[in-house]
């Protein structure tokens, strides 16, 4: 005969108004229509009372549910869906978790051995005391009281339904309570900012997906991937943005995790029994972004075009980015760049190498800084008077070390740039002044005697001329002699001639 139903245990009043509360305010939690329960799988009688009892499941459409309140009659009457609870008759999280982990994972089932052996659990875990003693057994073992009934209701079946029961209430034990809820974290690596991790800090059990923006898994090349678990540093890549103007970037993250649920699913009916079953995993979503945005690295260039000009070496110097882009601050402000060079000098022109021959040293220096207004682009530097004739050759350098605090986190770890040595537009020469001219001997003449003064000019009496007239008319004079006289000769010779 089925003893008289155990009086249910009453809540505490605040906490029954707590609970009240959260289903008046939660839409999850609204009742739906009563539907009578059908016989489940299982052993012994379908009925509110019987000799044997009922050890198996309920079925309520396509549910199968589990007393949780044994010593009552069986619900066979018009069954309620309460929807999801995290409480039930006053039980712990650790007994609706428990509870919750049987119906799931083994209480859907058409196995009756299986679903008696969820049943025996269930109602142990709900209540242990009423569970060994409702059917008359005294004593105080599981599995004595499981035989106790077994045997009536299914004797070939009873020593399996102990064993398996006995395993999932040891099982079920074993399930911890989940934490809802938990962090991301995003890391950044300290040598390099486009790489880094995202952990999820959560429990143990949950299960979930990830979706980057910004960034890449970097085992996979892909922004999202599933199966995350709590605790493990997934590799990341984050590259600057395609359309970056080189300022500090920031990844972020979002996930959803689902963990096992601390509730049941409910099920009601008036003067008889509550039952559960499976309550669906609990889901929940997490966020999180840089604590510090990521700053964007280059590998800074330079190119030179060198000139001597007034005894000086000045230098145009070009400020190029590897990647193509210039960082910048947050506040849009570039990043300030410093470089030096060293200015060597030889005797000839020397040939471009890697290395600074050994045994040259420095004998003047070139520093130029960048302009956080401008940034890239070309700046000049100059000497002061160099030591002398010679060829000229400067070769700069860039290294993380001559930098000012906000610029190193924008370099890679020891970054050294250096210019080739006696690069072509890097060298000039210096040449010696031309020497001066050397002086022309001048033979100085012999001292001349002034001329004699010419007597005074007598005037030749009534002939109007002046003494120029006179001489030109003297010359004329002589000229026609003399071609008198070379007639003469000439009439001479030919009458001799003729004799």
């Amino acid at each position: 005969m089925h003893r008289p139903p155990p009086r249910r245990r009453r809540l505490p009043s605040a906490i029954a108004l707590l609970l009240s509360a959260a289903v008046l305010t939660s839409p999850a939690l609204v009742a739906a229509p009563a539907h009578a329960a059908d016989r489940g799988t299982g052993f012994g009688t379908w009925a509110p009372l019987s000799s044997t009892g009922w050890h198996g499941s309920m079925r309520v459409g396509d549910v199968h549910t589990y007393c949780i309140h044994p010593g009552l009659p069986l619900a066979t009457g018009p069954t309620t869906d309460q929807g999801v609870r995290t409480y039930a008759d006053g039980m712990s999280p650790q007994q609706l978790v428990s509870i919750n982990h049987l119906v799931t994972t083994y209480g859907q089932t058409d196995d009756p051995v299986q679903a008696a052996s969820v049943g025996w659990a269930v109602k142990a875990i709900a209540d242990r005391d009423t569970t060994l003693h409702s059917w008359g057994y005294q004593g105080d073992s599981f599995r004595e009281a499981i035989d106790y009934i077994m045997r009536r209701a299914s004797p070939e079946n009873s020593l399996a339904i102990q064993e398996r029961a006995e395993q999932y209430l040891a099982e079920a034990a074993a399930v911890r309570v989940p934490r809802v809820g938990g962090t991301l974290t995003l890391t950044v690596h300290p040598d390099d900012p486009t790489q880094g991790t995202v952990v999820a800090d959560v429990d143990p059990d949950a299960r979930g997906a990830l979706r980057l923006e910004g960034a890449v898994f970097g085992d996979t090349g892909l922004s999202e991937r599933s199966d995350v678990v709590a605790g493990v540093a997934y590799p990341i890549l984050a590259p600057p943005p395609v359309d970056t103007d080189g300022r500090p970037y920031t990844v972020r993250v979002r996930g959803t995790f689902s963990v096992r649920s601390a509730a049941v699913r409910l099920f009601t009916t008036p003067g008889q029994q509550e039952s559960a079953g499976p309550a669906e995993p609990q889901r929940f979503t997490l966020a999180a972004e840089d604590a510090t945005a990521r700053p964007v690295r280059f590998s800074p260039r330079i190119q030179t075009f060198a000139r001597i000009q007034e005894g000086r070496f000045i230098d145009d110097v070009e400020f190029t980015s590897g990647e193509g882009v210039w960082p910048r601050h947050a506040d849009g402000s570039f990043v300030r760049l410093r470089a030096r060079a060293d200015v060597y000098r030889t005797g000839a022109f020397p040939a471009e190498s890697a290395e600074i021959p050994a045994g040259l040293t420095p004998v003047a220096q070139l520093e130029l800084t960048t302009s956080p207004d401008i940034g890239p682009g070309t700046y000049t530097a100059s000497t002061g008077p160099l030591p002398g004739p010679g060829v000229y050759s400067a070769v700069w350098r860039i290294e993380r070390a001559d930098q000012e605090v906000a610029t190193l986190a924008h370099l890679p770890t020891r970054y050294v740039w250096v210019e080739r040595f006696a690069t072509p537009s890097q060298t000039e020469q210096l040449a010696p002044p031309a020497p001066a001219p050397t002086p022309t001997p001048v033979s100085t003449p012999a001292p001349v005697a002034p001329p004699a003064a010419a007597p005074p000019t007598a005037a030749l009496a009534a002939t109007g001329l002046t003494a120029g007239d006179v001489g030109t008319a003297g010359g004329l004079a002589a000229s026609a002699i003399a071609a008198g006289l070379i007639a003469l000769v000439i009439a001479r010779r030919r009458v001799a001639g003729r004799v």
